[in-house]
């Protein structure tokens, strides 16, 4: 074991402090990577405060960690001390189900798969920490190969709301000739915006805030509507082959459900921590779907990663230091981030 420093919560209702974890010792196919930057997902947020009722305290968040390789197993192949490297949602899962044989992991259905943290390592038995850390040591199954051509910080995010939205967008083979809605320009929204232009379909972003018009254009939305605006929606009724909603909080899906065309697909991304209801009959008048997807699994994760570096899309962030997360959550709360806050662990000494 080596003693790694960290921050993490002992509890829903404390803040983010200085910590020391053990991180185990190199196995002959584990990657050891020294944290260069993390970012800082709504999911952290959840998960810190115990809203999805599965989290193992003393918990040190973060699942979008980018670094460099400072060792490597002496069975491993893909990864050698000096290579940039990523580490996303999951760590580990069964490698033998059905799902995780087709490359999607993140389904494993044999005990599911292991998440970066709050979850019980399958290899070791050990409780996963994340990336609110200084190094990190995983199976190399489950780590990425980065672009040094792109900046690190801003890849940082790719492991999460990158793969969160360009898996589903993947999954439907959104394209040219689609109408393609964004609910919510936050950390997710903002990457389905770019995706789903970067893929040639017609992005509209509908957001309850006018100020957000400008941004979502700038980052790729053809069109902008303003949620709140009954007449601007009265416009849209069954206008969209597919709608994203990337919103984490509670809200109401049958607004949204009524903008689909007829066979429109609905993708929930965002994870509001309270049960949402549906009137039945908004999916039933149009043969809709309303769909949700998670990340990709470990192959749609690698091409994400490459697809992002030919094209040159990154996450648009904010940099901060180990010591302003608690005061980043509280802004992320408020939706006040432009889109993803990104730690710099050179703060955490």
């Amino acid at each position: 074991m080596s003693v790694t420093k960290a921050y993490a919560a002992q509890g829903p209702d404390t803040p983010l402090a200085p910590f020391q974890i053990d991180r185990r010792e190199v196995l002959p196919q584990d990657v050891k990577i020294e944290i260069l930057y993390c970012g800082v997902c709504h999911s952290d947020l959840h998960m810190v405060r115990n809203e999805w009722k599965q989290t193992i305290y003393p918990v040190v968040p973060g699942h979008e960690i980018v670094g460099k390789v400072t060792a490597v197993g002496n069975k491993v192949k893909k990864f050698k001390s000096g290579d940039v490297a990523g580490v996303g949602v999951m760590v580990g899962s069964c490698r033998k189900c059905s799902n995780c044989r087709k490359g999607l992991e993140q389904y494993c259905t044999d005990g599911g798969m292991v998440g970066t943290y709050s979850a019980r390592d399958r290899i070791t038995g050990e409780i996963t920490q994340g990336g609110y850390s200084k190094q990190i040591v995983v199976h190399e199954d489950f780590v990425y190969r980065l672009s040094d051509k792109l900046p690190l910080a801003e890849v940082a995010p790719l492991l999460c709301a990158g793969i969160t939205t360009y898996s589903p967008l993947r999954h439907w083979k959104v394209g040219k000739g689609h109408k393609l809605g964004v609910v919510g320009l936050g950390g997710l929204g903002h990457m389905a915006v770019k995706l789903g232009a970067s893929f040639g379909a017609e992005v509209t972003m509908l957001s309850t805030s006018p100020a957000k018009e400008e941004d979502a254009r700038r980052l790729g939305a053809q069109k902008f509507a303003l949620t709140s605006d009954s007449a601007q929606l009265k416009k849209l009724a069954g206008y969209f082959d597919f709608i994203i909603d990337t919103v984490s909080a509670k809200h109401d899906y049958n607004l949204y459900l009524n903008l689909l065309a007829t066979d429109g697909v609905m993708i929930c991304v965002g994870a509001p921590p309270t049960p949402a209801e549906v009137a039945v009959f908004n999916l039933i008048g149009g043969r809709r779907s309303l769909a949700g997807s998670g990340i990709g699994g470990i192959p749609e994760t690698q091409e994400m990663l490459d697809y992002c570096a030919k094209h040159g899309i990154t996450s648009d962030i904010e940099l901060i230091d180990i010591a302003s997360i608690n005061k980043a959550y509280e802004r992320l709360l408020k939706g006040d981030v432009r889109y993803r806050f990104v730690i710099d662990m050179a703060s955490l000494t």
